[in-house]
């Protein structure tokens, strides 16, 4: 095996043995910035909890409540009809008969229909949550792919999309600030004394370890003299010189280099002075380029909002879901307002059966009624205001 593949061995080895230490002394260095920057506590701190918003009392519990009793007494009305509905029963006025017999039933029937065929039409939008024979699919879960579909354009063009983003973040200066608390956070650290102890240790240890290995050092050695000979290939007087020295001192160049090497540890220890000063004006430098960092980190931020496809990454988590989960997220957020539905159709359905008993009189009272009701609602609007 000729002498320039044993070298090519001897460095291949060396480096591997490089790769390793520095790798170990690597993680040294990462469990040193951990132990001072906190980043354990700062990876751990929990975000604000963001509670979900107070629904408008549009209709208070009171109502609802109130509203759930209907259902119940048109039922019982209804039971009643069977043993009395106003038998025989009429009232005259102005030359106007008024028959009430009957009345019960066809308020009772009128509201009850109203009740459950909001209920129904409700209960259809939820269930059956997986495809049956008969009963079909719920409208929402038979949907859900295009509920997905719909939901994610909304998002990605209503609400968030690359341009927001971008905007939100320049109106909030956003950089700036994080750049600036990101300056003193690492000013509070590189001014302890003992982070700066632990980081020359640290120095001096993995420049020790480096040096101490024949291996490492012969190949330093090697290619410190390959630069040497390729430096003074063509100066013949140096070569003499270089030579002479060798003669002198009994020992060949790579030894001598070798021996050198040995004592960096030593002159790098009486240097670390210098690591003190360059921490000094690390925050200085880092204020002194702030536009530029800020220009950078803001151009790499753009570049990565940019990949960001909104409409995919909403659309394929909804997806996900599956038929009951979409349906609870909706029913969850509109129970209310779907209750308040099912109560209100037994009320129509209870004014319906009165137009069907005596459809004039009933037509003409509910006119009164609703145009009282508009024009008490204007006169609040205009007294209270948005303040309601």
């Amino acid at each position: 095996m000729s002498e320039q593949s044993l070298d090519r061995e001897d460095t291949g080895r060396a480096l591997e043995a490089a790769q390793e230490k520095t790798q170990r002394q690597a993680r040294r260095l990462w469990q040193l910035l951990i132990k001072y920057s906190k980043i354990d506590e700062l990876s751990s701190s929990k975000e604000p909890v963001h509670e979900a918003p107070e629904s408008e009392q549009r209709y208070s519990s009171t109502a609802l409540t109130l509203l759930s009793l209907v259902p119940y007494l048109l039922l019982g009305t209804f039971i009643i009809s069977f043993f009395w509905d106003f038998d025989d029963l009429a009232l005259e006025a102005f030359g106007y008969t008024l028959q009430f017999q009957g009345l019960l039933r066809i308020i009772s029937v009128s509201g009850l229909i109203g009740f459950f065929t909001n209920w129904l039409a409700i209960t259809m939008l939820f269930k059956p949550a997986q495809k049956r024979p008969i009963l079909g699919h719920g409208l929402i879960p038979a949907q859900k792919n295009r509920i997905a579909f719909r939901l994610a354009r909304a998002v990605s063009e209503d609400l968030i999309n690359p341009e927001i983003i971008k905007k939100k973040i320049s109106e909030s200066n956003i950089i700036s600030r994080y750049r600036e608390q990101s300056t003193q956070y690492v000013k509070g650290i590189i001014d302890d004394p003992a982070f700066r102890e632990d980081l020359k240790s640290w120095v001096v240890a993995y420049v020790d370890e480096m040096i101490a290995d024949p291996e490492i050092r012969g190949a330093i050695a090697q290619r410190i003299l390959r630069q040497i000979e390729e430096a003074i290939h063509d100066k013949s007087f140096e070569k003499v010189a270089l030579k002479a020295y060798s003669f002198i001192k009994g020992q060949q160049m790579q030894h001598i280099i070798e021996e050198a090497l040995v004592r960096i540890p030593t002159s790098i220890e009486s240097g670390l002075d210098k690591v003190d000063d360059l921490l000094d004006r690390l925050p200085r430098k880092i204020d002194d380029h702030s536009e530029p960092i800020e220009d950078i980190v803001t151009t790499l931020l753009y570049k990565l909002i940019n990949q960001l496809n909104v409409h995919k990454l909403v659309e394929e988590n909804l997806r996900n879901y599956d038929e009951q989960r979409i349906s609870a997220i909706i029913q969850n957020a509109t129970n209310e307002q779907l209750r308040y539905i099912q109560y209100l159709g037994a009320i129509l359905g209870l004014v319906g059966g009165f137009i069907i008993w005596e459809p004039l009189l009933s037509i003409i009272l509910l006119c009164v009624i609703f145009l009282t009701v508009l024009g008490l609602d204007q006169l609040l609007y205009n007294y209270y205001g948005h303040s309601l």
